[in-house]
């Protein structure tokens, strides 16, 4: 079976509009940035969506939903005219709002409602931010903790190694899996993983040749087999075959 076309050479963008924002200041410790996503499509459209470690929550028309983190892709079907409006957590500061380990809905997508005891009236990024400035949870600093060792992860492309992340932040591997499960949602060593593969997807974004064999060894990769393995299961394809949506 033929790819869809529409994802080929940034096609999508014939059908797709994004936008993004900044949260009020009050909201920045915990909120990363709103996102909008608006498409138009007269047929189905299978729609990939690869995680990052964010809780996300989304609102549309009849929706309201808190996504856990997502620990491999997934695929959406987009059609007709519509739209979402989301907020992107920051990775390790959803704790508070939740009340409970973040990896009690890893992979899970649950009612605002349940979690927030409501759901804003509209979806929209006024109605959203006043529905969350007036449920700033307590501050936790643990979230800190946690916001803090991703962002290592993120900034730094050498990190490719929970023990090395462990020493960074003088604590122990079993304690640093505990905080990640608390606070993240998911393991320390997938997010290394996530970030490093990101590194591959700018790469092909800027065009170009890549040396797969010279990547693989640079993201901490003992071969080019192995780094294959994990980004199709990350990506849901070869990398050579996901290029090709640049």
């Amino acid at each position: 079976m033929g790819r869809d076309v529409r994802e080929l050479r940034g096609a999508w963008t014939r059908y797709q509009r994004h936008a993004r924002h900044e949260p009020a200041p009050e909201l920045a410790p915990w909120v990363e940035r709103y996102w909008e996503a608006h498409w138009d499509y007269a047929e189905p459209y299978h729609q990939k969506i690869v995680p990052y470690p964010n809780v996300h929550l989304s609102f549309g028309d009849g929706h309201a939903a808190v996504n856990g983190v997502v620990s491999g892709f997934q695929v959406r079907v987009l059609e007709g005219t519509d739209h979402v409006f989301g907020v992107a957590v920051r990775p390790g500061c959803f704790r508070p709002f939740l009340g409970a380990p973040v990896s009690s809905i890893t992979d899970r997508v649950v009612p605002v409602t349940e979690v927030f005891g409501a759901a804003p009236a509209r979806a929209d990024r006024d109605t959203v931010e006043e529905f969350l400035l007036a449920r700033l949870p307590e501050a936790d600093p643990r979230t800190a903790e946690a916001a803090g060792a991703v962002g290592l992860i993120a900034a730094n492309p050498a990190l490719t190694r929970v023990e090395t992340l462990a020493g960074e932040l003088g604590v122990s591997v079993r304690g640093l899996q505990r905080l990640f499960a608390d606070y993240v949602g998911i393991g320390p060593k997938w997010v290394i993983r996530r970030y490093r593969l990101h590194e591959v997807t700018e790469r092909m974004a800027a065009g170009g040749e890549i040396d797969w064999a010279a990547l693989a060894s640079d993201l901490g990769y003992a071969d080019q087999g192995h780094f294959i393995r994990d980004f199709k299961s990350m990506f849901g394809e070869p990398p050579t075959w996901y290029a090709e949506r640049y």
